[in-house]
């Protein structure tokens, strides 16, 4: 698959999502939404790397599914409310490249591996 930014794939959420009467839902609703499938995700990895095992009723689902459903819901927010994601993205790395540049321990990259 070709490599698409966050743009394109805004542009390709909204086509799919402006050929349906409803459109995008509520802001309340979308972050209702965005919660529940949060909820997936977190369940996901805690089967995956925590300690509750799977029922054997329960469908095999993968962590990169719900993380791809979470993804398309928070583009679906942003688009929503006309944010645009690359300058959210944008944004949040100015603060810690800034605010937070000497809050973690940095690899001395000097050192022989």
């Amino acid at each position: 698959m070709e490599n698409r930014t966050v743009k394109d794939r805004q542009d390709e959420v909204h086509q799919y999502i402006s050929q349906f009467k409803e459109g995008y839902f509520s802001p309340l609703a979308m972050l209702a939404r965005m919660t529940e499938e949060l909820g997936e995700l977190a369940r996901e990895i805690n089967h995956t790397y925590g300690e509750k095992p799977k029922k054997k009723s329960e469908g095999e689902k993968k962590i990169e599914e719900e993380m791809g459903d979470l993804f398309f819901v928070l583009i679906c927010f942003a688009n929503s409310l006309s944010i645009d994601l690359d300058e959210a993205l944008d944004l949040v790395m100015k603060k810690f490249n800034t605010r937070d540049k000497d809050r973690w321990t940095k690899i001395d990259e000097s050192r022989d591996i």
